[in-house]
């Protein structure tokens, strides 16, 4: 079953945001642990939105995507063959992959060595997603993920199976989703931003294929988590989207 709240801002015909009128600020009360679930495809603007979220509401922010691509630089650097699935998850274990929650966002850290500057690379990402369809390395990534639960029971965690898979009963689950050709022209955009070369066509091309790939591995596939609140970023803004997830946020958590 999916929710919807009927006091969620949404466009107007002509583009214009009308919102609800301005709340008080929200804060998840701090003797209440709280977990929510933020999936749903590449280019959604997920990582952005749930940190924004976590920062809004007084919670920690789990960025379950590091960790797999995290895992890909390893078996990059570490010229592991990709697929040796006992190297792979072997190698990674002994990493023991985790985050410095002192820095903010948290850095993600392998043999306690900060790894962020890595894991956004090129090769990284063409092969984050047949990596994370790795069985054995999917439980061991849920096994850890449900140890930082277990230590930050205050947690906004996104991913591609934190609702599903990871965390089914958690308090509120969210799945953001975009058009494919929005998603490549916000990737094309952060290139070009940093200095880059764009081909939204060819970007276009690894969206689908990773959209694919991830909706159609048999470990922890990319799904719709049952009763998850469903969002289609493609015409809002970050600030929109953030705002939406807190309304539904502030309406399912009693106070």
């Amino acid at each position: 079953m999916v929710h919807r709240a009927a006091t969620i801002p949404h466009l107007a015909p002509e583009g214009r945001t009308t919102l609800t009128p301005t709340h008080r600020a929200f804060i998840v009360p701090p003797d209440r642990p709280t977990i929510i679930t933020i999936d749903g495809p590449a280019g959604t603007g997920k990582s952005s939105v749930s940190r924004e979220l976590a920062s809004r509401i007084g919670l920690d922010f789990l960025d379950t995507g590091a960790m797999y691509r995290a895992a890909a630089a390893i078996v990059i650097d570490y010229g592991i063959d990709q697929t040796d699935d006992e190297a792979i998850v072997a190698k990674v274990a002994s990493a023991d992959l985790h985050f410095d929650w002192t820095a903010d966002p948290p850095t993600m850290l392998a043999w306690d060595t900060p790894i962020d500057h890595r894991i956004r690379d090129a090769d990284v990402t063409a092969i984050v997603s047949p990596l994370a369809g790795i069985g054995r390395l999917r439980e061991h990534m849920v096994r850890k993920q449900r140890i930082i639960a277990n230590q930050h029971p205050r947690l906004v965690s996104e991913g591609r199976d934190q609702g599903s898979i990871v965390f089914p009963d958690a308090d509120v689950k969210f799945y953001l989703d975009a058009d494919a050709r929005v998603r490549a022209g916000r990737r094309a955009d952060q290139l070009r931003a940093d200095g880059r070369p764009a081909d939204e066509a060819a970007l276009l091309a690894d969206i689908l294929e990773r959209d694919r790939s991830d909706s159609t591995r048999t470990d922890g596939p990319l799904v719709c988590p049952e009763g998850a609140v469903v969002i289609d970023t493609s015409h809002l803004t970050r600030e929109q989207v953030v705002q939406r997830l807190e309304d539904e946020v502030r309406v399912r958590i009693a106070l």
